[in-house]
């Protein structure tokens, strides 16, 4: 492919790329380009969202680059100040090993394992003397880190802002020297970050890595961005039956954004947006549980929704003993949400839009009155949207 093609293969779906002109050069020189990306593993699992800068590197490897995973098993333990109000709780270099285990299980059902290279920041950062550390504190200003937006708003706020969170851009930067990065991928957030490592090359006169920043993805309310503290996730190591189940839930409005950032495709618009959907909602599942799992999930939806036969469909089990103990249609509701699909639904958005509505049905008897009171069998099946359904033991 010339370096032409690739270019707008690579630069597509992007926020900011630095500069398109040096990745054309760069390509131009016709060997593997060495593509950087640095994980802090701070929780054990990751969602869809995070997923949107793996996707990019994929298009790299299949282009033939060399993909660079730095896991942070240093800077994971200072904790990236990126986009935070607050300092960010240490973890212990165990638990960061623990959940890098994790993180590149899940990477590597989209990169192929066998040709990406993983290494540890604390390799040399775990070397160095602190007369090495002063140093390399020394090739940047104080004016240089208080930039950063996320520092400025903490101090004009009076809140605090700790030495060690001002040393992780350089340390970030330092992780492009030690691999001697072509291209760094990150989320718009780490921008500041990725223009340090550039400056820190340069001093050791390497050439300066290119800078692609990816946007944030939206979650499935289709406003906040993807995050479990926010309920609107789907995670990578979600059941295929979960996983193609939250995804028909994706508005109209965003599918291309998910086709583009997901699966790095063009949408094609002259679909039918239903069947759009479970085209989308089919191919990434397929991509983390593989093919079969991907056509039997849709094929169970489309026995529970397009068929209308949740009796015999396989849907998310809730435990009647776990239920509220005051059981009404509007906390059955709120309860199956929450607990089958980890969706949190307000009571105004639940009554209003959907037990008012029709939407809920118990073993296919609308419940209309949230204030009703409602009894539950094993095997009894609830309804509670177009998308969401569960069934009762």
């Amino acid at each position: 492919m010339t370096p032409e093609a690739q270019l707008e293969i690579l630069t597509a779906g992007t926020s900011k790329v630095l500069s398109e002109k040096e990745l054309l050069e760069r390509l131009r020189l016709g060997r593997p380009l060495r593509i950087k990306l640095g994980l802090d593993p701070t929780t054990p699992d990751i969602h869809l969202g995070h997923t949107v800068v793996f996707e990019k590197m994929r298009q790299f490897q299949e282009l033939g680059h060399q993909i660079v995973i730095i896991i942070g098993d240093f800077t994971a333990t200072i904790g990236d100040p990126s986009g935070r109000s607050a300092t960010r709780p240490p973890l212990s270099r165990d638990d960061v090993l623990a959940n890098a285990k994790t993180y590149t299980d899940q990477i590597f059902k989209l990169l192929d394992e066998a040709k990406t290279e993983v290494v540890y920041n604390g390799d040399w950062f775990r070397k160095m003397t602190f007369e090495d550390v002063l140093k390399l504190n020394a090739r940047v200003t104080m004016q240089q880190m208080l930039q950063r937006e996320d520092f400025k708003n903490r101090i004009d706020k009076g809140q605090e802002v700790r030495l060690h969170e001002i040393q992780y851009p350089i340390v970030q930067g330092w992780d492009s020297v030690e691999v001697r990065a072509d291209v760094e991928l990150g989320g718009t957030d780490q921008l500041f970050n990725l223009l340090v490592g550039r400056d820190l090359q340069k001093e050791e006169g390497q050439d300066q890595q290119i800078v692609i920043t990816m946007p944030l993805l939206e979650g499935l309310d289709g406003v906040k961005k993807m995050s479990k503290s926010y309920g609107n996730y789907v995670g990578v190591n979600d059941s295929p039956l979960d996983m193609f189940g939250k995804l028909m839930s994706v508005s109209d409005d965003l599918m291309a954004r998910y086709y583009q950032l997901l699966l790095g495709e063009a949408f094609d618009s002259s679909q039918h947006p239903m069947e759009a959907k479970k085209t989308l909602a089919q191919k990434l599942t397929s991509r983390y549980h593989g093919d079969s799992a991907g056509q039997a999930a849709r094929d169970d939806w489309d026995t529970r929704f397009s068929k209308k036969d949740l009796a015999a469909a396989d849907l998310p089990e809730l435990t009647i003993s776990e239920l509220p103990d005051v059981l009404t249609v509007l906390s059955l509701s709120s309860h199956a949400f929450q607990s089958a699909f980890g969706i949190k639904k307000s009571n105004g958005e639940l009554k209003k839009q959907l037990i008012t509505a029709g939407s809920v049905q118990l073993n296919g008897t609308k419940l209309t009155d949230p204030n009703a009171g409602v009894s539950i069998a094993a095997g009894d099946t609830l309804k509670l949207s177009k998308k969401h359904a569960v069934r009762f033991s």
